[in-house]
């Protein structure tokens, strides 16, 4: 039996409409958009987002972290995704890196035709949805990265779930 080359997994552009099913996407980081409102004697704008990040669900707490990533080599081969069904998780870049993010609805198990990935511009972050399954960091670009997620006291139940594709999919840039 022949040797099938790897289904091709292409990024498309990072859009709030095309992203709803999995989360939110975080932009407004460069100009005010239309919902923030400027405070303290109008020198800065704030924009507050009304999402419930739902950290302290089984004795969780909020976590603020710094990621620094190195850029990925593209094409990437995808074959393990995981979820965290008790809170959502925030990544958001601080100085303009592309990233891709690898997504899959929140079923019991994805399977390769479930799988979507999305590129940032770099002005972009993601919020995903509670049990979303999805890829760690895929950084195109080097940089930094603010992770917004549920940290896990001693004794809480920890909240990473592992999948692995039947199919090994190629994540290209191309």
């Amino acid at each position: 039996m022949p040797c099938l080359p790897p289904t091709l997994l292409r990024p498309q552009p990072l859009s709030a409409s095309a992203f709803a099913p999995f989360g939110a996407v975080l932009e407004g980081f460069g100009t005010p958009p239309a919902q923030a409102r400027p405070i303290n004697d109008h020198s800065y704008w704030r924009l507050d987002l009304p999402l419930n990040l739902q950290f302290e669900q089984a004795g969780g707490q909020a976590g603020l972290a710094i990621y620094r990533a190195d850029a990925r080599r593209f094409p990437l081969p995808v074959d393990v995704l995981e979820r965290h069904t008790l809170a959502s998780q925030s990544f958001i870049p601080l100085e303009g890196a592309r990233f891709v993010v690898v997504v899959a609805r929140p079923n019991a198990l994805p399977g390769p035709d479930d799988v979507q990935a999305f590129i940032s511009n770099g002005r972009q972050g993601v919020l995903l949805h509670p049990g979303t399954w999805h890829h760690a960091l895929l950084a195109v670009d080097a940089g930094s990265f603010v992770v917004l997620e549920r940290h896990t006291p001693a004794g809480a139940p920890i909240d990473c779930e592992l999948s692995t594709l039947a199919e090994t999919l190629l994540l290209s840039l191309d």
